[in-house]
């Protein structure tokens, strides 16, 4: 059986997109593994639905590099070389950096305030399934005003694609105590207006993170 938060949404209208983001959210957070996979019936049971909508999530899904369709297989959830790991990490430490240097320009107190919750949520945080949600949240909020929503769409597409490996580089690696300590700066560069400051900070946390996980990778896999 697989691993996905399914519900009953045959009588609703828009059941390709809740197909699409209950898929998406398991693969994110890890419930669907690498190589799994996704077979049509199974889904279109599993949600109460004709093939249909299943088939127009599925293609979303790979539009956005989640899902690939092998031959004589069907669509199974994408695996990622190291290399597209590092790739999709540089891309998003670009990204990200320069999001964040115009967000902070335009942060209001009610984005600091509940961004401070999120980083204080994620350091207490014990259970370490809850971490890479919180972690996406922390980072999220003081992304919220940069006024670039497109920038936004995109990298959160990009963190779509690496954020299984994410929560494994938090989960199994020491990525959980560099996190807590690498967000307080970022943090508190926000809080002081630098955006020049908060941006090279994000630059250097996601790029430390990439290398942490390819290591780590780089030896479960060999």
């Amino acid at each position: 059986m697989l691993n996905i938060k399914a519900k009953n949404i045959g009588t609703m209208a828009s059941a390709a997109d809740l197909i699409f983001e209950a898929l998406r959210e398991s693969i994110v957070d890890g419930d669907l593994q690498d190589g799994d996979l996704l077979r049509q019936d199974q889904l279109a049971t599993m949600f109460n639905v004709s093939r249909i909508p299943v088939r127009e999530a599925l293609a979303r899904l790979e539009e956005q590099g989640l899902v690939t369709n092998q031959r004589y297989k069907g669509a199974v959830v994408s695996s990622l070389s190291l290399a597209e790991i590092a790739e999709t990490f540089e891309f998003r430490a670009l990204l990200e950096s320069e999001v964040i240097r115009h967000s902070v320009r335009n942060l209001r107190p009610e984005s600091l305030r509940e961004a401070t919750l999120f980083h204080k949520q994620f350091a207490a945080e014990k259970n370490s399934a809850n971490w890479a949600t919180l972690n996406r949240r922390f980072h999220e909020t003081l992304y919220q005003d940069a006024g670039r929503p497109y920038f936004l769409q995109v990298a959160g597409a990009a963190l779509d694609k690496v954020g299984r490996y994410l929560r494994a580089q938090l989960v199994l690696t020491d990525g959980m105590a560099r996190a807590r300590a690498e967000h307080a700066e970022i943090l508190q560069a926000c809080k002081d207006a630098d955006a020049d400051l908060a941006a090279r900070l994000t630059h250097d946390h996601i790029m430390g993170a990439c290398t942490g996980l390819v290591e780590f990778l780089k030896v479960q896999r060999s």
